[in-house]
């Protein structure tokens, strides 16, 4: 008896250790999986994440903390803190600024763990299993808003021809086109191996992700971004003859979809509408606020070009500069968010942000140079942040920006890996 326990020891202790790095793995894999419904759970799950990060090896830590794709996302942390001392707001609006900025600390912790314990698949798998979830009841909810969780989460009257379940329909669609084109990669991998059973089921969830973005909800955000992430594979993965068969193909698609999809020519025409509600109306619109954000925005770069005014500092601008909205409702209107990343960091900390923002993004996109799975979600991830942050604050905004996190941190572990 005494020998089987001597011999069962080393396999318990090796079990033990294993587990040590598979339970951190396991609960970012939940953060993935809570992302798309819930903003509570996610803060919750990170809690015992890091508890159980703390239990790793991180005798290498500090040195893996010097290279550029963990240093840059601290530094415009600590940017964000120090434009605290220079901001003129109160300090409870200066300390809520910077709250969407302290997710981008969690990323130097993932490249850490998962280069050196790559169960970063689960992640991934993870997040696609919760948005297929999510994209068969978003279905569900167009046929019948009554199954909506909106109607319990949140206030004022649903759209029934919305379709959305949660939240709300950019940070749908921003999950949606992700998952569709990321699947791209894997489905074209499994075809070339023979594995055409798990293509086909892959090529069938990609399928329900563009029927529903197509024909249920989709924002004005995917439409353009989708396009050129579709192009960005093309010229990766595809020889030009290819890649031009590809782009004929698509624009057949798109063709045969603006006829049967009304939904989608809706979608397309509210940039003109809104354009003309503003500019004619004056009236508050998507596109059209976005105009009178970044304009006003522009105005507040030149007053402090070099490190702006400060952290939290944007909705004091617009309410100094706004107009009575009894008088013209658009340039009335007082926001904390301009719905551009790169301004939003300008106005706050100036040019020195852009600086660090546009090296964060930089970096993060080289590290994302191999082949692989990793790579792939890694740079869809990053291009999507910075096609979206064009029109929307996507990189501190919630969902948009915790996709980011988990995608460059479990990607770029993966990466590094190799």
């Amino acid at each position: 008896m005494t020998e089987v326990l001597n011999e069962q020891r080393p396999s318990m202790l090796s079990a033990i250790w294993a587990a040590r790095y598979r339970t951190p793995a396991r609960f970012v894999a939940l953060v993935a999986l809570l992302l798309p419904w819930t903003t509570t759970g996610v803060t919750f799950a990170l809690i015992p994440w890091l508890i159980a990060f703390a239990f790793v090896d991180l005798r290498e830590f500090p040195r893996s903390l010097l290279r550029p794709v963990c240093l840059l996302p601290i530094a415009l942390v600590g940017l964000a803190l120090v434009g605290t001392l220079w901001s003129d707001v109160s300090w409870p609006e200066r300390l809520h600024a910077i709250g969407p900025v302290l997710k981008l600390l969690v990323i130097p912790l993932l490249i850490y763990q998962f280069e050196r314990w790559p169960f970063g698949n689960w992640v991934f798998a993870a997040f696609l299993a919760s948005c297929a979830l999510l994209m068969l009841y978003s279905f569900a909810v167009a046929i019948d808003p009554d199954w909506s969780l909106k109607l319990y989460l949140s206030r004022g009257p649903y759209k029934v021809e919305s379709g959305v379940a949660v939240r709300n329909y950019i940070d749908q669609s921003q999950e949606f086109g992700l998952c569709a084109i990321a699947l791209v990669y894997p489905i074209v991998t499994l075809f070339r191996e023979g594995r055409t059973r798990i293509a086909t089921l892959l090529a069938a969830l990609l399928l329900g992700f563009l029927v529903n973005m197509i024909f249920v909800v989709v924002s004005r955000t995917a439409l353009v971004t989708l396009p050129i992430l579709v192009a960005v594979f093309a010229l990766l993965h595809l020889r030009w003859r290819k890649a031009l068969l590809a782009a004929s193909g698509m624009i057949l698609v798109a063709v045969a979809l603006w006829s049967v999809s009304p939904h989608l020519r809706a979608t397309v025409a509210k940039f003109q509408g809104d354009y003309e509600m503003s500019a004619q109306d004056k009236k508050v619109s998507g596109m059209g606020s976005r105009l009178e954000y970044w304009r006003k925005s522009m105005g507040f770069i030149a007053d402090a070009p070099l490190i702006g005014h400060g952290t939290g500092s944007i909705r004091g601008l617009f309410a100094s500069v706004a107009a009575d909205p009894h008088d013209n409702p658009l340039r009335g209107e007082i926001v904390s968010n301009p719905h551009n990343q790169t301004l939003s960091v300008a106005v706050q900390w100036g040019v020195l942000g852009v600086l660090v923002l546009y090296a964060l993004w930089f970096a993060h996109l080289l590290m994302f140079r191999g082949e692989g799975l990793a790579c792939w979600i890694g740079l869809l991830v990053v291009v999507q942040n910075m096609l979206s942050s064009l029109l929307n604050s996507h990189l501190f905004d919630f969902a948009p920006g915790w996709i980011y996190v988990l995608g460059v941190g479990v990607a770029g572990g993966l990466a590094l890996a190799k």
